[in-house]
């Protein structure tokens, strides 16, 4: 099974669906650990799943309240109110 550092890695290099594969599993494993839901949300981010992304800073940010999640969750949110004003409005 993959490292948290390998799954860095992974999203780094843009094997985003092999990270969250990797992730999906880990969470399983240990679902209290809010870096994994945090990565996991990086992962989504990078593929442009901003609902996704969304749904895992916030399961990481109910675990940690301090988890660099909360940063994360508010920077999509900021992207998404600047592009997608019109998505709100549906």
């Amino acid at each position: 099974m993959a490292t948290i550092e390998d799954v860095k890695n992974m999203i780094e290099r843009n094997e985003v669906k092999n990270a969250i594969a990797q992730l999906d599993v880990m969470i399983e494993l240990c679902p209290e650990l809010d870096e994994l839901y945090y990565l996991r949300g990086n992962a989504y981010r990078k593929q442009g799943n901003w609902q996704q992304a969304l749904n895992n800073y916030q399961s990481a940010i109910e675990i940690n309240p301090e988890s660099p999640a909360l940063q994360a969750h508010k920077m999509v949110m900021d992207i998404l109110e600047f592009y997608h004003k019109d998505m709100y409005n549906q």
